[in-house]
């Protein structure tokens, strides 16, 4: 579970940005609500603005980590310049994440201050008792960097001579360290359509690779099944078949389609390969992938634009999945950008953010930090108003 993300000088948000997953005592007890050491967080977050605000932007950090954390050391060239941009204005300055999580009852915290060139430091901290404890402490020095560890056996000598454009944690579950391992598949359970250039765009390809997915996992595609015909599309049923095609030399190459059968009112079926569908039940069924995983493994889904591949009124059915227990056994958690302003009948206040650009320069505040806004307030029709801000000037 995540608990909050700090980071600055991170594309457009030039100062410290913050989403924060926790509760305090105030709001009133929800669906939504995720409830630990008497604490209480989010189960989803909504982020909405205008266009070219930053809304992309806001939820790059988590795909970012994600893939630092965990392909890092595999994924690159020594070479390689790390898939970050500071703010254009401090391009000389480094870009710095912090991020709060928990994991097996145990609150960790994760550090990293970098450059594209190079890691700065990158650190793991777990709280023992009321403070936070180090497992491992990275520095770069005039001759590579410093190595510190508490509990965290990775070589000295390996960590001080490791490039400066890979993660620690990634390169230690590289030479199977054990303990790394539970930090990867963490990382890991973060789902999302983002990439380094923003929302990853839907491809045909994307409806292939999404269907290799569902076939490995039985449950997972009975599920999927279920909600496609929820979402009344005109279909009854999901099923993936293996067919043979031409590769780009000719040969032969094995390929997982999804077919979707339709049956009329008169109790005719019959059957369409989803390149027969419209792009949107493509879309749908690609974003739906990472949404169920998160749900049946747990961890949180990331995605950008999601009534971009939804229309408005399914954003409801898709958000109950996180509230009830038996959809949701594990406490997932959702973050997702919308230009869906009637999203604000659906949550409240403190499930809100809103993003604006100001002076070249994003910032993101939640509804629940804004003066003389209280808990019965319609924030639809204030947002509508333009009294909560992040709205399009036009």
């Amino acid at each position: 579970m995540i608990k909050n993300l700090s980071f600055k000088n991170f594309y457009s948000f030039a100062g410290e940005a913050v989403i924060d997953f926790g509760l305090g005592k105030k709001p009133t007890p929800s669906g939504y609500d995720i409830e630990v050491n008497r604490e209480r967080y989010n189960k989803v977050i909504a982020v909405v603005g205008a266009n070219g605000s930053g809304k992309t932007q806001f939820l790059k950090p988590l795909a970012f980590l994600r893939w630092f954390v965990t392909r890092s050391f595999l994924g690159t060239d020594p070479d390689h310049i790390i898939p970050i941009a500071p703010h254009r204005l401090h391009g000389e300055e480094s870009t710095y994440f912090e991020l709060e999580f928990m994991l097996k009852g145990i609150d960790y915290r994760y550090q990293l201050e970098l450059t594209p060139r190079a890691i700065i430091s990158e650190a793991l901290y777990e709280k023992t008792s009321s403070q936070f404890s180090y497992l491992f402490k990275r520095e770069k020095t005039e001759h590579g960097y410093s190595f510190k560890q508490k509990g965290f056996p990775f070589s000295k000598p390996q960590a001080e001579k490791l490039r400066g454009n890979a993660s620690l944690l990634a390169a230690a579950h590289s030479y199977d360290v054990a303990e790394a391992r539970p930090f990867i598949e963490f990382f890991n359970h973060i789902e999302t359509n983002i990439i380094s250039s923003g929302r990853r765009p839907f491809q045909h390809g994307a409806v292939i690779r999404a269907a290799e997915q569902l076939q490995k996992t039985p449950d997972l595609l009975k599920q999927m099944s279920v909600a496609m015909s929820k979402f009344d599309l005109g279909l009854d049923s999901v099923d993936i078949r293996e067919l043979a095609r031409p590769d780009e030399t000719d040969k032969e190459e094995q390929v997982f389609v999804p077919f979707g059968t339709h049956t009329t009112e008169d109790g005719r079926s019959f059957e369409l390969s989803f390149f027969e569908e419209s792009s949107g039940t493509q879309s749908a069924f690609v974003l739906l992938g990472p949404i169920l995983r998160t749900l049946q493994h747990g961890g949180i889904a990331v995605i950008d634009e999601l009534d971009n591949d939804l229309h408005p009124h399914l954003v409801p059915q898709l958000l109950e999945w996180f509230e009830f227990d038996h959809s949701n056994p594990h406490q997932a958690q959702l973050i997702f950008t919308c230009h869906t302003p009637e999203v604000l009948n659906l949550l409240q206040k403190h499930q809100v953010y809103l993003v604006e650009k100001r002076d070249q320069s994003s910032d993101a505040w939640r509804l629940d930090d804004m003066t003389g806004l209280r808990a019965d307030d319609n924030l639809y029709a204030k947002y509508m108003a333009g009294a909560l801000g992040a709205t399009p000037e036009l």
